[in-house]
């Protein structure tokens, strides 16, 4: 990896490129520093070493995460990354289920152009939703649970002010997401989102320190490598199914006869089943927020069972959440019947298999298969810091396990791969000696 750094900046065009990605993350985490109009910074910073060791310190720890611990301070760049990727996860799902979308799909390049602008003016829409019920939050004093006064003033033109700087920062976010997509090197979006995760380790792998000496610190450490050395095995490792290519006469040429092959990812869904579960568990937790002085039963049962993760029952519900949907977002971003009529009309076939339905057949049994020790994997790495609770006594933003890690080797390896095809471009000669 440090060799492909340092070869890249040897390369005029790369190190611009790559000097222009820093610059971008500079000002990017300079924007998750400044606090928006009207916050009252002293307050916030109090009311938030209080909130880390009280009883729903986890509530908003997914939000702040992707948000380089920028939500809970109300920054202009408080929202993060997030309403961007509920946007694409909303989207995605979408184009299943309405025509419109699936057909602006199959139109290539510019049918992506229109779903990418239909993705910003929904992250635009949820980010004005979630700006205003977090200032909301702020306004009342319930989004950290303190008695101080978050908010110099409390008026409706204060109000505004903060609803209208969060969005338009989500907005700016997008901007420079999209410039390092165009201009730099990997996907912008993920890069932004692996800067803020980074941006909470230090202080995460720290507090472990401080709380519970350097010898957990160091048991904690060699536990994260270790955990880091697996998730880089799992993620990279893929069920290849091997494809062949009849030859065929087209005019006076002769095409195929070629043999490739279908890589099946054993993580074929990613990090979005793990957000989907997370997501889904913090709804009861924020209801209970809402109704704290309600004696109702429902309200007791989930205090007691789904508001801290250190109770066995919350982990079992998560670790189901997490299998049910990667076997749902597989079976909806991985379509065998599209795959299988492509290889038909292309004359491509699996080796001892029939084209079409055996062949669809074959591709749904295999991604049944290779699909659960995936959704396992997930379910375990998810799981890591809510052990981590119950053993060390850390706290939810547990720095090696669950969506950071995750998030941090996922976009550092696609990073480092699409640096490696850049070189290769430009060094062809090179490697060929």
């Amino acid at each position: 990896m440090l060799g492909a750094f340092a070869n890249a900046f040897r390369t005029p065009d790369l190190r611009r490129k790559l000097l222009f990605v820093l610059g971008i993350i500079v000002i990017f985490r300079a924007g998750s520093q400044i606090p928006a109009p009207g916050v009252d910074v002293a307050n916030v910073q109090q009311c938030i070493d209080a909130a880390q060791s009280g009883a729903n310190a986890s509530l908003y720890s997914l939000v702040n995460l992707f948000s380089g611990g920028a939500l809970l301070q109300l920054t202009i760049f408080a929202l993060g990354i997030m309403p961007y990727i509920t946007a694409s996860i909303i989207l995605q799902l979408l184009v299943v289920v309405i025509p419109r979308l699936e057909a602006l799909k199959q139109e290539g390049q510019a049918g992506q152009t229109k779903i990418t602008q239909y993705t910003r003016y929904l992250t635009l829409g949820l980010a004005l939703l979630q700006a205003t019920g977090i200032v909301a939050l702020a306004r009342s004093g319930d989004l950290l649970q303190c008695e101080l006064p978050l908010l110099h003033d409390d008026g409706v033109t204060a109000f505004l002010v903060m609803v209208i700087t969060m969005t338009a920062g989500t907005a700016v976010i997008m901007w420079l997401g999209e410039l390092i997509t165009e201009r730099g090197v990997g996907n912008g979006m993920s890069i932004l989102i692996f800067t803020q995760v980074v941006a909470t380790f230090p202080g995460a792998m720290w507090q472990v320190q401080i709380s519970q000496g350097w010898w957990t610190f160091g048991i904690v450490l060699v536990i994260g490598l270790v955990l880091v050395a697996a998730v880089i095995l799992i993620e990279q490792a893929q069920r290849r199914i091997p494809v062949q290519y009849a030859r065929r006469m087209v005019g006076r040429k002769m095409f195929g006869g070629s043999s490739t092959y279908i890589p099946l990812k054993v993580n074929q869904a990613g990090i979005i089943p793990v957000i989907f579960a997370s997501s889904l568990l913090y709804l009861p937790a924020m209801a209970v927020q809402f109704n704290q002085t309600s004696d109702a039963g429902w309200v007791q049962f989930i205090s007691t069972y789904f508001v801290r993760g250190d109770h066995p029952l919350y982990m079992i519900a998560y670790f189901g959440l997490i299998v049910f949907f990667t076997y749902f977002y597989v079976s909806i971003t991985f379509n065998p019947v599209e795959v299988a009529d492509n290889m038909k009309k292309y004359g491509g076939f699996i080796p001892g298999i029939r084209a079409g339905k055996p062949t669809e057949d074959y591709l749904s049994y295999v991604l049944s298969r290779i699909t659960l020790p995936g959704a396992v994997y997930l379910g375990l790495i998810a799981l890591v810091p809510l052990i981590a609770l119950v053993l060390i006594n850390a706290n939810q933003n547990f720095p090696f396990g669950g969506t950071s890690i995750l998030i941090m080797v996922g976009v550092a390896l696609d990073t480092v791969k699409q640096i490696e095809s850049q070189l290769q471009q430009r060094n062809y000669e090179g490697f060929l000696r």
